[in-house]
């Protein structure tokens, strides 16, 4: 029961992640204000607008939860999913916020990492004794 319950909270901050980090590409784009830095008679200013600001945030959440994941699954399988999903759920972000042209090559791009997740998911086949 316990290690359902911990499996669980892994998944859950896992999605916490991923909608993390893509609310926070998307907030910042969606801004238009890359951030200015200004050193003034010795003093350091930082400048960004109010929604990437928002995004900016997101972004270091996302950051900071990915450390924790990184602790709490393998890398070799963590890093690529992870990365493989946030790259499609930008994709499709792009298309919806922000009416973006999507190519072929960027569909089939896409169709090759969920196959890569898939199998990546698949119980392992040992070849051989």
């Amino acid at each position: 029961m316990l290690n359902r319950r911990k499996n669980i909270m892994k998944i859950v901050l896992v999605l916490i992640y991923l909608f993390m980090t893509v609310a926070g590409l998307v907030l910042m784009k969606y801004g238009k204000n890359p951030g200015s830095i200004k050193v003034d008679n010795g003093n350091i200013s930082f400048g960004v607008s109010f929604i990437s600001g928002i995004g900016l945030v997101c972004y270091i959440i996302s950051f900071v939860l990915f450390t924790r994941i990184v602790i709490m699954f393998d890398l070799s399988y963590i890093y690529p999913i992870c990365t493989g999903i946030v790259q499609i759920l930008s994709l499709i972000a792009s298309k919806v916020v922000f009416k973006e042209n999507m190519s072929m090559q960027a569909v089939i791009g896409a169709v090759i990492i969920i196959v890569g997740i898939i199998i990546m998911n698949m119980p392992k086949i040992s070849f051989g004794k």
